[in-house]
C-alpha cells in the first residue's frame, strides 16, 4: 500500500490570491514537521495556475475539482482533462456527492470520465457515498456497489493503477455530523471486497480508500487509526492552513 493521501478540496472559494496565500501557508506549515502522507489541494480551477507556481518545489501536489470527458468541443462552461493537465494537476475529483447531487451527475457520465483523465497523466481520485435516506433505507451497500461497478467497468491495469476511491457519505458532508469510526469502517471494508472481487487480490488490495465526510483536526486521529483508511478528503477544514495541516499530521 502506498503512503496515505490527503486532498484538501477548497470547492468554490477564494479569488487568486487568497487561493495563493491558502497555499502559502500550508506549504510553510508542512515544512516545519515531515508528514508521512502524500498532500494534494484542489483550488478552483481559475486559481489552479496560481496555486502551482506556489507548490512548485514542494511536495504538495494539484487537483482539479472536476473535468469533462472529453478533450475539446462544444461544451460551454466545461473544462477538459487535457486543460487541467496542461495546468500541473496530479490528480482530478471525480463524481463528488456536490456533482452527483447538485449538478445531477449520473453513475455513468462519471464513469466516461476516469479513463480520459488518466490517460491525461492524472490520478483520478473516485467519489462514492449514500444519502441519508439511502442510508435509513439499509441501502448504503446497493448504492456503493452500483457506483462502483458502472464506473470501473471495463477499465484496464493502466486506469486501475492510477485511481484512488474516496468515500463521502452525503448526509455528513458540511453537517458537522461525521461517520462514527464503525460505520467508516463496515463501508470501506465493503469497497474493498467489490476491488478485490473486480480486480483480485494484487491489485483490489492497491488502491487507496479515503474518507471524506465534515474531517476535522479534532476527528482526523481516530480515523487514521482504522486500518482500512488510507486517506482524507477534506472540504472545509482545508480552506485554513492552522486547521488543515493537523489533519495531515494525524497521519
Amino acid at each position: 500500500m502506498k503512503a496515505p493521501l490527503v486532498v484538501g478540496n477548497w470547492k468554490m472559494h477564494g479569488n487568486e490570491a487568497d487561493c495563493q496565500a491558502l497555499a502559502r501557508a500550508i506549504v510553510q506549515g508542512l515544512k516545519k514537521q515531515t508528514a508521512k502522507a502524500e498532500v494534494a489541494i484542489a483550488p478552483p480551477f481559475t486559481a489552479l495556475a496560481a496555486v502551482k507556481k506556489i507548490i512548485r518545489g514542494s511536495k504538495i501536489s494539484l487537483a482539479a475539482q472536476n473535468c469533462h470527458w472529453q478533450p475539446f468541443g462544444a461544451f460551454t462552461g466545461e473544462v477538459s482533462p487535457s486543460m487541467i493537465s496542461e495546468l500541473g494537476c496530479d490528480y482530478v475529483i471525480l463524481g463528488h456527492s456536490e456533482r452527483r447531487h447538485i449538478f445531477h451527475e449520473t453513475d455513468d457520465v462519471i464513469a466516461r470520465k476516469i479513463g480520459p483523465a488518466v490517460a491525461h497523466g492524472m490520478r483520478a481520485i473516485l467519489c462514492v457515498g449514500e444519502t441519508l435516506a439511502e442510508r435509513q433505507a439499509k441501502q448504503t451497500a446497493k448504492v456503493i456497489i452500483r457506483q462502483l461497478r458502472i464506473a470501473l467497468k471495463g477499465l484496464g491495469n493502466d486506469v486501475i493503477e492510477k485511481l484512488e476511491i474516496a468515500y463521502e457519505p452525503v448526509w455528513a458532508i458540511g453537517t458537522g455530523q461525521n461517520a462514527s469510526p464503525a460505520q467508516v469502517n463496515q463501508v470501506h471494508q465493503r469497497i474493498r471486497k467489490v476491488l478485490v472481487d473486480a480486480f483480485g487480490a494484487t491489485k483490489g488490495a492497491q488502491l487507496r480508500i479515503l474518507y471524506g465526510g465534515s474531517v476535522k483536526a479534532e476527528n482526523a486521529a481516530e480515523l487514521t487509526e482504522l486500518d482500512s483508511v488510507n486517506g482524507l478528503l477534506v472540504g472545509g477544514a482545508s480552506l485554513k492552513a492552522e486547521t488543515f495541516v493537523p489533519i495531515v499530521r494525524a497521519f
